[in-house]
């Protein structure tokens, strides 16, 4: 392998001269202690390496050696319920060998090689397969079944499969090709993270990715296969929402990475995960999750492959058939080592200091998303839709990475400080935010809920909008220059906003609703103000209309379970009968 000399040493930047025989994103093992680096600029003889590990004590004459690879991802059995880091080590094994701390240079393969799994043929001799043909299947966890495919470059005619418990390097399959030459198959194969895996066809997003959350299904949807972002000051709760979404959303696979975070947000992560009762399965929330942990205090580089690892893993899930969730918390950490790593390499800044390239980068991750048809059958669909936290210094989301991403993703769920301290949440500010996905799944939302719901979902809006005009002129005039049709309008804003917006992630009822819940209950305020402006018109009090005594049983109706729908019914069949008694009394006066 070619090796060179260490030249200079700044921080996680290395730079190393007799490396002519090198390529870009070859990955390096740096000096005595063999530190995991990677080629990110070359000169000459001379490259520029980003280091994985801490580089202090490294000076010039010391050796680099280049393995030849670029930085690849091990992907196989024993993905699911680990927690790896930046650059795929298991963190438990390297705890089991080394202690709490990482020790620099440590060699440990991503997957176990000792395990045996459980290795059930889905093809026959003589069956032809090609690159993506599950070849059989792995019971990985309770709840996810890992389908072995064949890898890139190898087609053929299943000369030999084999059943019973082997380790993810033995031969489970062997492939004979055109040519006559026989190719072994095993259960592991690698792959680049910084190239996307291949597909057959990128569709069109039709279909919802419902996540139980009221304010993004009603209002601001994210479809299968989607982007969206999730930008918030400190505290506003972005890893909250996160959390919610990994528990609630439909996907059968989660991928968390957590990307420069603070370590204590982290260790809630690696703690709450393992005991989340998980609604869709039963089973611990982690029998269907990758964890990537690479916190703030560990080395920079890292932090940027973190991303790449990341969806990297999500993708091969999506060639087995799966619906992926990617949770990036948060991609300005990440920028943030762009730039650190940028700074050392003396490139030309762009605003604020971040690369010139940092939109690029940023387009690069989203658009690996998407919902596809996968490789060799033409039946099989996958999808990954990609969530990313952004956290822009002081909440100022007109910064480069917030403006960035946003020209990317079609989803924005802005969160707002102001609504965090009034204790709303989820705080996702409704004049702020948007979701471009909502034509492409109006129909499906009209054939699978109602074709009221596109309509309701317009005037519980215009309530707001409204409600926010209207709060104007309150301030500058007060209240009673209001007419009672607009007092009635802020009331039923305040409604929606407190009884249907506001969702309590900690009650067992409230912290998920099903889009026929959702239904129901705006479809019950919204009556409650139609019925409300009609008894006004019929010479109604105010205070009557606002006094209903239904109205508390509207607040409460969230709490409702949802095997017992029929209640809604029950307080529509009420509010039809006390609003038509108060028109009645109206129209005698």
């Amino acid at each position: 392998m070619p090796q060179g000399t260490i030249v200079k040493v700044a921080g996680p930047l290395i730079v190393a001269e007799g490396m002519a025989d090198c390529r870009m994103y070859d990955v390096v093992r740096v000096s005595r202690h063999r530190l995991v680096g990677e080629i990110i600029e070359l000169r000459g003889d001379k490259a520029s390496i980003q280091v994985y590990e801490e580089t202090a004590g490294l000076g010039p004459g010391e050796p680099v050696e280049s393995t030849g690879a670029p930085l690849s991802a091990e992907l196989g059995p024993g993905l699911i319920e680990s927690i790896f880091d930046g650059i795929q080590r298991p963190l438990n094994v390297i705890r089991d060998l080394a202690g709490e701390r990482i020790t620099r240079g440590i060699e440990v393969p991503s997957l176990n090689r000792e395990k045996k799994w459980v290795f059930e043929p889905r093809v026959i001799p003589g069956d032809r397969v090609q690159q993506g043909s599950i070849i059989g299947i792995v019971q990985e966890s309770a709840v996810v079944e890992h389908r072995i495919m064949v890898p890139k470059g190898i087609s053929g005619r299943v000369k030999d499969i084999r059943h019973g418990a082997f380790t993810i390097t033995e031969t489970v399959c062997e492939v004979e090709d055109d040519n006559g030459q026989i190719h072994s198959v095993s259960m592991m194969q690698k792959w680049p993270v910084r190239r996307g895996r291949p597909y057959a066809e990128k569709l069109a997003p039709v279909t919802p990715m419902v996540t139980g959350q009221r304010v993004i299904d009603t209002f601001f949807p994210i479809a299968q296969g989607g982007v969206a972002a999730v930008p918030g000051p400190f505290g506003s709760g972005k890893t909250v929402v996160q959390h919610q979404l990994a528990k609630w959303a439909e996907a059968d696979i989660i991928v968390y990475v957590g990307c420069g975070e603070r370590g204590n947000e982290m260790t809630d992560v690696l703690r709450e995960f393992p005991e989340l009762h998980d609604p869709r399965t039963g089973e611990s929330l982690m029998k269907r999750t990758v964890l990537i942990a690479n916190t703030s205090d560990m080395p920079v580089a890292a932090r940027e492959a973190s991303i790449y690892t990341g969806i990297t893993i999500a993708e091969y899930f999506r060639d087995m058939g799966y619906r992926v969730a990617i949770m990036a918390d948060s991609t300005s950490r990440w920028a943030e080592a762009l730039r650190e790593m940028s700074g050392r390499l003396e490139e030309m800044p762009g605003e604020e200091g971040y690369p010139a390239y940092l939109a690029s980068r940023i387009a690069e991750f989203y658009e690996r998303a998407g919902s596809v048809r996968c490789l060799s059958d033409r039946e099989r669909y996958g999808a990954i839709s990609a969530i990313g936290a952004v956290s822009p210094p002081g909440g100022d989301i007109s910064e480069p990475v917030s403006q960035a991403t946003l020209r990317i993703v079609k989803v924005f769920w802005g969160l707002s400080a102001s609504l965090a301290y009034k204790r709303h949440f989820p705080a996702i500010d409704w004049l702020q935010s948007y979701s471009l996905y909502l034509d492409r799944l109006a129909p499906w939302f009209s054939d699978n809920v109602s074709p009221e719901w596109m309509e309701m979902r317009s005037q519980a809006m215009r309530v707001l909008q409204e409600e926010a005009e209207l709060n104007e002129i309150v301030q500058l005039v007060g209240i009673d220059a209001l007419s009672w049709k607009d007092r009635l309008t802020l009331e039923v804003a305040r409604s929606i906003r407190e009884d249907y917006l506001h969702q309590n992630a900690f009650d067992d009822v409230d912290t998920y609703t099903s889009l026929d819940k959702q239904f129901a209950m705006m479809r019950m305020i919204l009556m409650y103000y139609e019925k409300g402006k009609a008894a006004l018109d019929a010479g109604a009090n105010l205070s009557a209309v606002i006094g209903l005594p239904v109205r508390e049983r509207i607040g409460r109706a969230k709490y409702i379970p949802e095997d017992r729908l029929s209640e809604f019914e029950n307080i529509e069949s009420d509010l039809l009968s006390e609003t038509a008694a108060l028109m009645e009394q109206g129209g005698e006066r």
